[in-house]
């Protein structure tokens, strides 16, 4: 390494996941060309990277707020970028980072242009999940299988239930370091086949919020992606204490199993026509239009009765989710509750954004594994629409849930 060349991570080589760094070289040649290269392994021991070349200005600097990038991973100004732009080696690779205790770690370093591309200066960015006194509680009560991350001090908090298709603790803990009482739990666990889900085990986590001590709204939030928002919407049409809920890039229906609730079907199942599935020149798959239409009369015994929910809604869809086609789902709830005079939803739409949408500045995912249909797919987006769409979402998310979820000692108290 060059002992003059100087590689900075500002405000500092430690921050939360969801915030940004500044990333500033000093000590280059006027006008030299050089590479600067982003690596990190995720939780599968699956290694990750990208590159981009930058020209320093007349004083040897880059600045990678200000400077474009002239060719690598992406080109143009974005400050992120090697960090959004993270891939493996191979296709289809999710970057999993979903457990909350060990942070997110980028090896950076700067490279000649010439030569055999010998390394200039390297630093390290650990990117944690949690914050200072955020504490992490597993869940094992009744049939709750999840975990709990409570901020710090007596609260009370808004209360939040982070519904994931999988287990995830990366959003819940995110919206614990902002104040809110969060449990994640999984929609699919080990316990469960895919063949009924029952709603009864989401109601017991409703209610475990709804009771605990530090949980000082009313009601309960929820959030959740693609599976996950089926069984978020029938919880604000079936459960009581549902105040605000988030949906993002799902469906209006219950999709590929049918829901019981007290032991009783409530709604039946809105199934694939695999016969519609694509398959692109990567070899991945696009599912967008194997989900029948929930509008058809043979299928509307699977719409969730989303016109009883006294809930909040934030829908969210994307443009380019070609998982399935979350806008139409978004629209046709929408005019549901327009019909029936409600005005308890407001709508963000991405154009540009793919389908998993996720907390901000983390790598960019266009195709994976898909966990239910156990082939890979598709997710869509374009990676620098995609990213902008994350940041702005991850601040309207906190502020919708600071709007709708009122928090109040008395609450607590009452909980007690």
């Amino acid at each position: 390494m060059s002992s003059q060349v100087r590689l900075r991570l500002l405000p500092s080589t430690r921050c939360l996941f969801d915030e940004p760094v500044q990333l500033k070289v000093a000590g280059l040649r006027s006008r030299q060309v050089v590479t600067i290269r982003a690596t990190s392994t995720d939780e599968r021991e699956v290694v990750f990277s990208s590159s981009a070349t930058y020209r320093a200005d007349d004083g040897g600097e880059v600045d990678l707020n200000r400077d474009p990038s002239l060719n690598g991973s992406y080109v143009g100004v974005q400050p992120m970028g090697l960090l959004q732009s993270l891939k493996a080696d191979t296709l289809h690779k999710y970057f999993f980072k979903n457990k909350a205790l060990n942070p997110h770690v980028v090896k950076f370093s700067v490279h000649e242009q010439e030569a055999d591309g010998r390394i200039l200066a390297e630093e390290t960015n650990e990117r944690f999940l949690m914050g200072d006194g955020v504490s992490r509680d597993p869940v094992k009560e009744g049939n709750i299988r999840g975990v709990l991350f409570t901020p710090p001090g007596e609260g009370p908090f808004p209360a939040v239930l982070d519904l994931g298709t999988f287990m995830s603790e990366k959003r819940a803990c995110l919206l614990a370091n902002k104040g809110f009482l969060v449990l994640t739990i999984a929609v699919f666990s080990d316990r469960q086949n895919m063949k009924e889900t029952h709603l009864d085990p989401f109601k017991e986590a409703v209610d475990f919020l709804r009771h605990h001590p530090k949980a000082g709204s009313k009601g309960v939030g929820i959030i959740s992606r693609s599976k996950g928002t089926d069984i978020a919407l029938s919880l604000a049409a079936f459960v009581p204490g549902v105040e605000a809920l988030v949906w993002i890039n799902g469906t209006s229906a219950s999709v590929g199993t049918p829901l019981y609730y007290k032991k009783q079907q409530i709604l039946s199942p809105l199934m694939f026509d695999f016969s519609k599935v694509i398959t692109t020149k990567s070899g991945a798959n696009l599912t967008k239009y194997a989900t029948e239409d929930p509008l058809e009369e043979k299928n509307k015994g699977s719409l969730v009765p989303i016109e009883r929910a006294k809930s909040q809604f934030l829908f969210v869809a994307a443009e380019d989710d070609l998982n399935w086609d979350s806008k139409a789902y978004m629209d046709q709830m929408v005019e549901r509750l327009k019909r029936r005079g409600k005005e308890n939803f407001e709508t963000v739409f991405y154009p540009g954004a793919g389908h998993l949408l996720e907390p901000p500045y983390g790598p960019f995912c266009s195709s994976a594994f898909h966990g239910i249909l156990s082939f890979s797919v598709v997710w869509g987006g374009e990676p620098r629409a995609h990213a902008a769409a994350e940041i702005h979402l991850w601040k309207k998310i906190e502020e919708f849930f600071r709007t709708h979820l009122s928090c109040d000692a008395a609450q607590a108290k009452a909980n007690l």
